[in-house]
């Protein structure tokens, strides 16, 4: 009887929960805890909270990978607004990636990580409009800046620096609304300088120099030249 009677309670338990998930409110919105699985299955797709239609606490998404549920994001929400942090994970559980979005955007500082290991691949913002804005940084794995840019709008602006792993400058360009626009300068892994000139638009522009040992061995000139076309009489 004492069998029978912890089997009746928990399936009573079970009902009763069953019953208190994926509810909605007088004005048809979710409401409470809600878990969906994916069709056809009964592998959990996502789990999470709603009050009157809106997400609230910690929301967890899954992939169907073998019939089980894997945990492959998260995004913790509040209650005055539409802004999540959210974070990514591997199949292993490994972080790829963390930040903040609002709705699909992406806003703010993101943070993308090695596969390797723990530490920082990407470093980037983004504006309200889920747009890059402002600086971004991308790393080695050993932690050495390898690519140091500025974004305006979702354009390049001004200044890029690559970086060799021992932190030696490999390259500096400059842009101008996406398009390299300015002087830019090509150096070799000891950072001695190999090759400068000017873009314009886009395109070399002007006296380019090429170097040796430290020596001018080479110039060449990208000044743009008109064609004429002598007209037939």
């Amino acid at each position: 009887m004492k069998h029978i009677f912890i089997f009746l309670l928990s399936l009573l338990t079970s009902l009763t929960f069953a019953q208190n998930i994926n509810q909605f409110d007088a004005n048809g919105k979710r409401h409470g805890i809600w878990k969906k699985t994916f069709d056809g299955t009964k592998v959990l797709r996502y789990e999470g909270e709603f009050l009157h239609g809106k997400e609230i606490g910690l929301f967890k998404f899954y992939k169907n990978i073998k019939k089980k549920a894997v945990l492959t994001a998260t995004k913790q929400f509040n209650k005055t607004d539409n802004i999540a942090y959210v974070t990514f994970l591997s199949s292993r559980g490994k972080l790829i990636s963390e930040g903040k979005m609002d709705k699909k955007k992406y806003i703010g500082e993101w943070k993308y990580y090695q596969k390797r290991n723990d530490n920082l691949l990407t470093l980037e913002n983004y504006n309200a409009n889920g747009i890059l804005e402002g600086e971004r940084f991308v790393y080695y794995e050993n932690g050495q800046i390898a690519e140091k840019q500025f974004y305006k709008n979702g354009k390049l602006e001004g200044k890029s620096i690559w970086y060799s792993e021992k932190n030696i400058v490999l390259k500096e360009f400059i842009y101008l609304n996406g398009e390299l626009h300015g002087a830019s300068k090509y150096y070799n892994p000891k950072g001695e300088l190999i090759t400068e000139g000017q873009y314009k638009k886009g395109k070399k522009h002007g006296i380019w120099k090429y170097y040796e040992n430290g020596k001018l061995i080479k110039e060449k000139d990208f000044t743009y030249k008109p064609k004429y076309i002598k007209n037939k009489q």
